[in-house]
């Protein structure tokens, strides 16, 4: 058999465009036929184009890759955030909620021998001192000291001798009044009263370690006011415990005679741990953003639900109330009965008392009293009606009567 001979052919024009006929194996004359060739190119330009298309889209899926992973890796960060706070709030101590700015609430912590602790706690005497005789001659010790806030939670204070609030101090208006101030704790501390008319440049002036200071003033404003330490910064001092209440009672006939008289002084006590295994230590940015862990009156959490305020039925009850902040205002309300008479911001001019009302605002650094009387026995919670306050422990009882059991609020 002859072995086939390859004959060059001239080209031919296709569409315009020259073609040359090339060897192809499995014919016999050696060239690709006409309709195969148009087959091939055709062929080889989709090959092309799917190789371009299959490139572009692994480019694609390479990028989606990466994309779904980095939004996997962030879902799974979200995640851990919504597992770690969801967690929290069955946890004592533990940040329970993205309101709080990201900063730990301890709110609530509290031993499982609470109860026990909370009856064994020593009220702090939150009935009317009298009134001295003469000049009233006051010693303030300034001192750090632990204390507990709440049952089973302790905190390093910069207080007083006797812990936090200091004592309530009771004076007649037009009294003179001779403060003397000693600190015995290891920063410089001062202490400025409200009640007082007098340059705070010369009075409240900064007190060193070891050091004592004097000064006087007569009590000519009646009321119920403020004293704090007024060492910068403010802030930090006053949350730490250092304040208390001075009563200026209004000269004999301007008030009704009552038959008992309470003192009750509200603050925000803002923690750095739950105080629970060692003492809690003042947290600043919890108080500059104004996030307490504890609210309380005269110093502990629900200290007078477990110990109630006393009063027979029909006796008249007057409330002092300071509110010691450092910065959130008290909104005082008892629960069960409405005010017989109101001296809002303590103006005590009987012209202009308000009768027959049931909630008013005490402010931070400032002061209210408040006249009830009660005829039907039972327990009447006394609170701030900003009841993220009642929550976080300012809540208590007066009890009219002799009536069995508690009730919380």
């Amino acid at each position: 058999m002859a072995t086939p001979t390859l004959s060059p052919k001239r080209p031919r024009s296709f569409n315009g465009a020259a073609r040359t006929h090339v060897p192809y194996a499995g014919t016999t004359g050696g060239t690709i036929p006409r309709g195969e060739s148009d087959r091939f190119a055709l062929v080889a330009v989709v090959s092309v184009m799917l190789g371009i298309l299959v490139g572009v889209l692994g480019i694609f899926a390479i990028a989606m890759w990466f994309d779904a992973n980095d939004a996997k890796n962030a879902a799974e960060r979200a995640a851990g955030k919504v597992s770690a706070s969801g967690s929290a709030a069955t946890m004592p101590g533990m940040d329970s909620a993205g309101a709080a700015g990201g900063l730990t609430s301890y709110a609530g912590a509290a031993p499982s021998n609470a109860e026990e602790i909370a009856k064994a706690h020593k009220p702090f005497n939150a009935a009317m001192p009298p009134i001295p005789k003469g000049v009233a001659d006051v010693n303030l010790v300034l001192k750090d000291v632990t204390v507990q806030i709440a049952p089973g939670v302790k905190y390093s204070a910069w207080a007083w001798s006797g812990g936090a609030p200091g004592p309530v101090i009771h004076v007649r208006q037009g009294q003179m009044v001779k403060i003397t101030l000693t600190n015995d704790g290891a920063i410089p501390h001062s202490v400025d009263f409200h009640a007082a008319r007098v340059a705070p440049d010369k009075a409240f002036t900064d007190v060193a370690p070891g050091e004592s200071v004097s000064y006087t003033f007569r009590a000519n404003d009646a009321g119920v006011f403020m004293y704090h330490c007024g060492t910068k910064p403010v802030l930090a001092h006053i949350a730490n415990g250092m304040y208390g209440a001075i009563v200026v009672e209004p000269k004999d006939g301007v008030l009704p005679k009552a038959d008992k008289e309470y003192v009750l002084v509200a603050s925000e006590w803002y923690l750095n741990s739950d105080g629970l295994t060692k003492p809690a230590q003042y947290n600043q940015d919890k108080a500059r953003a104004r996030q307490p862990d504890w609210m309380t009156f005269n110093g502990y959490a629900g200290q007078y639900v477990t110990h109630p305020l006393t009063a027979k039925p029909g006796e008249l009850v007057r409330l002092w109330v300071v509110d010691a902040g450092p910065s959130l205002d008290s909104d005082f309300h008892v629960v069960g009965t409405v005010f017989n008479t109101a001296y809002p911001f303590s103006d005590m001019n009987p012209e202009h008392a308000l009768n027959s009302v049931q909630t008013v605002t005490v402010p931070a650094g400032g002061g209210g009293v408040f006249d009830v009387k009660i005829d039907k026995p039972g327990l009447y919670p006394f609170v701030s009606h900003a009841f993220a306050a009642v929550d976080t422990g300012q809540v208590g009882l007066l009890k009219v009567g002799d009536v069995e059991g508690t009730m919380s609020h």
